[in-house]
């Protein structure tokens, strides 16, 4: 595959105006940062070209400077030799390749930490947007009897295949947009705002009585549209926690909506 690298300037004075911008250049298809480049499918460039000049010419601090085609050589290989091998509890290892969740942000972070509180034996768990597999990963390793991780990037489920396979765990990794089939007792949905309210419907549907969902990804101004959407398909919030802005929530599915 083809790619056009972009050169972007930033010069944010909070790191989470980085994050959402990240978050937003990301949904219109960059799928790899590094410093000020920002790497995206040639064909994806050539489509959403426009909206990308507009997102840039629209957020302060973000200046767009230029757009080349990528040399044959392997540019990814430079990336990850600048992302190495990351080491987590329980001796969980994780190769974060381009895709994001190796760990250490808030928003994975907040996930992990509730993780390894809770009892997981027995339990069918799903990790939309899984990324790296990192949470995935971890569920299993905490006694899950069986997790299946969805994401939407072909190279994001190669790198939990391979994160899988590299700390031994067995999970069903999925190309996917949304939810389509199984039911879970634990939903691990660490993803942005507006993709969480498209599939509220969906992690309802798929979820076992008394199931419980977790959400992170988005800021206290997000709370309370995800609290209606979710109450609005019988989830109930139980637990609200913050870490340097980023949120997380949990809710549960009543047993007799």
């Amino acid at each position: 595959m083809r790619y056009h690298c972009l050169h972007i300037k930033t010069k944010f004075s909070e790191e989470w105006q980085a994050d959402v911008f990240n978050q937003q250049i990301c949904e219109l298809g960059v799928d790899t940062i590094s410093n000020s480049d920002y790497y995206i499918p040639s064909e994806v460039w050539v489509e959403n070209a426009d909206e990308i000049k507009t997102l840039c010419a629209a957020t302060e601090g973000v200046t767009f400077v230029s757009a080349e085609a990528c040399p044959d050589e392997n540019w990814n290989a430079v990336w990850e030799s600048e992302h190495p091998m990351q080491e987590l509890p329980l001796g969980v290892k994780i190769v974060p390749h381009c895709a994001f969740g190796a760990g250490h942000h808030e928003t994975t972070s907040m996930m992990i930490e509730t993780l390894l509180s809770s009892d997981l034996s027995g339990k069918n768990v799903l990790d939309h947007g899984t990324g790296t597999g990192v949470l995935a990963i971890f569920a299993k390793r905490l006694g899950a009897q069986k997790v299946v991780a969805v994401d939407i990037d072909d190279k994001s489920v190669a790198n939990a295949k391979e994160n899988a396979v590299l700390n031994g765990e067995e999970i069903e990794v999925r190309l996917g947009d949304t939810v389509s089939e199984g039911c879970f007792d634990l939903i691990l949905a660490n993803i942005h705002r507006n993709i969480l309210l498209a599939n509220m419907e969906a992690y309802a549907e798929h979820m076992n009585a008394a199931g419980e969902l977790w959400m992170s990804g988005f800021y206290a101004e997000d709370c309370h549209a995800l609290q209606e959407a979710a109450e609005a398909q019988g989830l109930r919030l139980i637990d609200v926690r913050e870490k340097n802005g980023w949120q997380w929530m949990r809710c549960r599915k009543e047993e007799h909506p």
